[in-house]
């Protein structure tokens, strides 16, 4: 017969051992006490395990299970209080040996296989154990901890996933429903002026042939009338013979009609470099910015624009805490770093007067107060100064121009990685601010730190060969296109 466990003499709803358990129509059994409450709580006589109506209300007591139980519950006691017994000597394990790390009897104690070791009783062994235990258990609970709040973030990072994919994708369809706009109305202009152009030629054709029709009806009388003159008789014929030949004479004094010269639809004029006219003339409606900001490395207290290229300082976002992150300084970098060629772009402080502007190495720490690995022009509490890693700040000179009103409201920086070299100048006064030399080693990326409400913005790159035709000449160069794209 096959041993009976725990789990086979265990109540379905305390799921303990069965006590005083009782039977029910469907052969299923449940503890009395349990089957009273659960039938309170449901309201309703039914079996818990298979959900069918019990027929009676006072079910008769499952002896056989019980005395099982009984029995089952006895041999476990017994064997639990052998375990309290030395399996050698049969005596109580009063003691520990501290050198076996085990729980012995007094006689174990006396025994060779513990000779010269050191005891403790068992309930100061477990005690100081217990203690031991406690500390170790510290550093897991820690580590625990930092696991649920790393949890949490994820939690946090995965909805704020959804939520970057969902706004992303509104900004992709409204950038494109601009575009599809200008194109629609481009192309009804084209369509238009296409129109335009053969009801033109249309109404010049037809005045042509109205005239022709004309001739040609001129033509035919004079053709008719002299072919009756002809067969006329001799005196008839010779008295109106000077009429037929002056009219005969006169109509070959008439030009011969010629087709207009470019009558026809000017294809090459509404197709010629359609694609690339069309695509030049956007450059009225859409502009290239040489920095984006990268919307993951923002500050909580950042606030970026729809199109990523300006920043304001505001009240504090929940945001997930990724690597990227700033969480110390109200900072954020460009979405693209650099570590060759020069670059250049123009940052429009305005009247801010908590700010920095300049680049950061990517190793750059970005979760307490490090400022190594950072090259940059800085104004607060109305001076200027030059900070870099490896000196002491340099004031630059530069007076406000009234009160609370900042002297330099763009600042161009200049990076030229081949030459090592980082400037900064002011483009509108034409004026040299600083330059850093040093070597870089790494990755470079545009920084912005943004204490205050002023809006600070990357400005769109010019395009300086353009003559702002509003697109009328479509003869512009491919020059022109990649100095606007960069």
């Amino acid at each position: 017969m096959a041993s009976v466990t725990e789990e086979d003499l265990s109540c379905p709803i305390c799921q303990d051992v069965y006590k005083d358990p009782v039977l029910l129509s469907c052969s299923h059994s449940v503890c009395r006490h349990c089957l009273q409450r659960w039938w309170r709580k449901k309201r309703t006589q039914e079996c818990p395990v298979c959900k069918s109506s019990s027929l009676i209300s006072d079910p008769p007591r499952n002896l056989a299970l019980k005395n099982l139980c009984e029995s089952f519950v006895l041999q476990r006691d017994q064997r639990a209080s052998a375990e309290d017994l030395c399996s050698l000597h049969g005596e109580e394990l009063k003691l520990f040996c501290l050198d076996h790390q085990q729980p012995v009897c007094v006689v174990c104690r006396d025994s060779k296989t513990h000779y010269n070791h050191r005891f403790r009783p068992v309930d100061e062994a477990a005690q100081d154990l217990k203690k031991e235990l406690q500390k170790s258990l510290k550093p897991l609970k820690e580590k625990l901890k930092v696991f649920e709040q790393v949890k949490g973030n994820c939690d946090q990072t995965a909805k704020h996933i959804k939520v970057q994919a969902r706004h992303t994708e509104k900004q992709i369809k409204e950038q494109f429903k601009k575009l599809h706009q200008f194109l629609e109305e481009e192309e009804e202009a084209r369509i238009s002026a296409l129109r335009e152009e053969e009801e033109q030629k249309s109404q010049m054709m037809k005045k042509k042939t109205e005239a022709l029709v004309k001739d040609i009806a001129a033509l035919s009388d004079a053709i008719r009338a002299t072919e009756e003159e002809l067969r006329a008789e001799d005196v008839s014929f010779l008295q109106n013979y000077k009429a037929a030949v002056k009219r005969v004479q006169q109509r070959p004094l008439l030009e011969d009609p010629q087709l207009l010269s470019g009558a026809l639809i000017d294809v090459a004029k509404h197709l010629g470099n359609l694609s690339f006219n069309i695509w030049n003339k956007m450059k009225d409606i859409v502009s290239y910015t040489p920095v984006i900001l990268e919307p993951n490395s923002a500050h909580p207290e950042l606030l970026l624009s729809e199109d990523l290229t300006s920043v304001t300082h505001g009240v504090r976002q929940r945001l997930p805490k990724n690597p990227e992150r700033f969480v110390y300084h109200p900072s954020v970098l460009g979405s693209e770093g650099f570590d060759s060629g020069t670059h250049s772009w123009d940052v429009e402080v305005g009247d801010g007067t908590d700010w920095s502007v300049g680049v950061a190495a990517e190793s750059v720490k970005r979760k307490g107060n490090v400022k190594s690995k950072l090259w940059r022009i800085k104004f607060s509490d109305g001076k200027y100064k030059a900070c870099s890693p490896a000196a002491t700040p340099v004031f630059l000179p530069g007076k406000k121009r009234k009160l609370n009103e900042p002297k330099y409201q763009l600042i161009r920086v200049h990076l030229d990685w081949d030459e090592q070299e980082l400037s900064f100048s002011d483009p509108e006064a034409h004026t040299h601010l600083h330059t850093f030399t040093c070597a870089f080693s790494e990755k470079l990326f545009p920084y912005i730190c943004n204490k205050d409400k002023n809006l600070i913005k990357i400005l769109p790159q010019e395009d300086d060969n353009n003559d702002d035709d509003n697109g009328d000449d479509d003869s512009s160069s491919y020059d022109d296109t990649d100095d606007l794209f960069g």
